[in-house]
């Protein structure tokens, strides 16, 4: 009988040590990610496992970047951040949430892979729909992410901006131009899937602007032929910051963990999956295989027309900014 206890408590402390060593991890990120962060995080928990010989599980928290950053200020326990812009990542270390020096932390300013901004149309592009140009027109119906929650929405406002300028407009005309751009969408939508879904389910507006990644996810759960991506001639680079939330590891003691999940995004695996959802990766190996998926077009770095986003953040989409100016909020 003893015996018989004692393989039982035995057995009830191997389980508990294996329960013990188990951690969770939460990413919150932006909402057009996901399918990304559904494969990366299968893959990251199998080499993890491998290597330390611990299981993990990584839950997701999905929305417009902006706010996911104001939840995760706000109390959401998430261990990283992965975010679409980042002003939202700085916004969290202004609030003492992420480090102060986030940017160093990790390679290529904390960016692992970068987006850009395309154009969607329906299906045989009916409005021939070409450049920024076709987007002013009278007419024309455009879906847009509003600026003021998410990344999505302030990369599509930077890169008309951009295509203004380098086609020689002054800044008021540049504004001017965007101003119409934002007049002709009849909504303004929280974030990047919700975009998708006034697109294609509510079957609202001509044209999505969108991340270039989201043109796979739209094959994926709409099936194909359903949109045609529009390469336009100019665009901006959008950077996908990442970032440790030290106010949440320090008190649940998940800092190697986070590290090891971000610096995994860096892997020749992760970039992999990362250009095979159309993110583009920084290993110029991986981009170069994946060469036709994205296709050229001239991409404007953010200091280009803007300084920083920091500063774009605060000159066009902090209250009172440049976009209240030309657009009010339906």
């Amino acid at each position: 009988m003893k015996k018989y206890v004692h393989a039982i408590v035995s057995a009830g402390l191997i389980a508990f040590s294996s329960i013990a060593v188990s951690q969770t991890l939460l990413n919150a990120s932006y909402d057009v990610a996901r399918e990304f962060y559904k494969d990366y995080n299968t893959a990251f928990t199998a080499q993890y496992k491998k290597k330390t010989g611990k299981d993990v599980k990584i839950d997701q928290s999905h929305g417009g970047s902006s706010a996911q950053a104001r939840a995760v200020n706000d109390g959401l326990d998430a261990d990283v951040v992965t975010m679409n812009t980042t002003t939202d990542v700085e916004f969290l270390a202004n609030n003492g949430v992420v480090a102060k020096d986030w940017a160093k932390k990790f390679p290529f300013n904390a960016s692992p892979t970068t987006s850009t901004i395309l154009f969607l149309t329906r299906n045989g592009n009916p409005k021939g729909i070409k450049d920024w140009d076709d987007l002013v027109k009278p007419g024309i119906q455009v879906v847009i992410v509003n600026p003021k929650t998410g990344g999505n929405g302030r990369m599509v406002y930077l890169a008309a901006w951009s295509y203004a300028k380098k086609k020689g407009m002054s800044d008021a005309a540049a504004a001017e131009f965007v101003g119409k751009l934002f007049k002709n969408a009849p909504v303004l939508a929280k974030g990047g899937r919700d975009a998708t879904t006034i697109f294609l389910q509510r079957n609202i507006g001509d044209v999505l602007l969108t991340f270039e990644s989201e043109v796979l996810s739209v094959d994926r759960e709409y099936g194909t032929g359903k949109v045609d991506a529009v390469y336009p001639s100019v665009s901006i680079i959008a950077e996908n910051p990442v970032a440790v939330v030290e106010r949440t590891v320090n008190k649940k003691g998940t800092g190697e963990l986070a590290n090891a999940y971000l610096n995994y995004l860096y892997s020749d695996e992760g970039q992999e999956i990362a250009a095979k959802h159309a993110l583009r990766p920084r290993s110029a190996a991986i981009l170069k295989k994946y060469a036709s998926t994205f296709k050229p077009i001239e991409l404007v770095p953010v200091s280009e027309y803007f300084g920083s986003l920091s500063e774009a953040q605060k000159v066009h989409f902090n209250d009172g900014g440049q976009f209240d100016k030309i657009y009010t909020v339906k």
